[in-house]
């Protein structure tokens, strides 16, 4: 089965979301990002998910996961829990 790895973050508007992006973009670190925005627990470890297969996150998850070119910030992603900004580090 496949398998990727991610970090994400997480926020509750898109207006935020996309302001972190263009942060990223402009040359922010992801993971200091997460750690400072993210509602998420995994922000205290940079939005680190570890490795998972397809089927393991939400739906809009993971179509974005199992197919967003590696190493490139992609989002706002909405989601029940808000909106996120992805980041697929390897996939394999």
């Amino acid at each position: 089965m496949v398998q990727a790895t991610a970090r994400h973050l997480l926020v509750s508007t898109q207006e935020q979301c996309e302001e972190l992006k263009q942060q990223i973009i402009g040359g922010a670190d992801f993971a200091d990002l997460a750690k400072a925005h993210s509602s998420c627990p995994s922000g205290a470890q940079g939005g680190e998910l570890g490795s998972f297969g397809p089927g393991m996150m939400v739906k809009e998850f993971d179509e974005v996961v199992f197919s967003a070119p590696l190493n490139e910030v992609q989002g706002p992603v909405q989601t029940q829990f808000g909106y996120h900004l992805l980041e697929v580090t390897s996939r394999g």
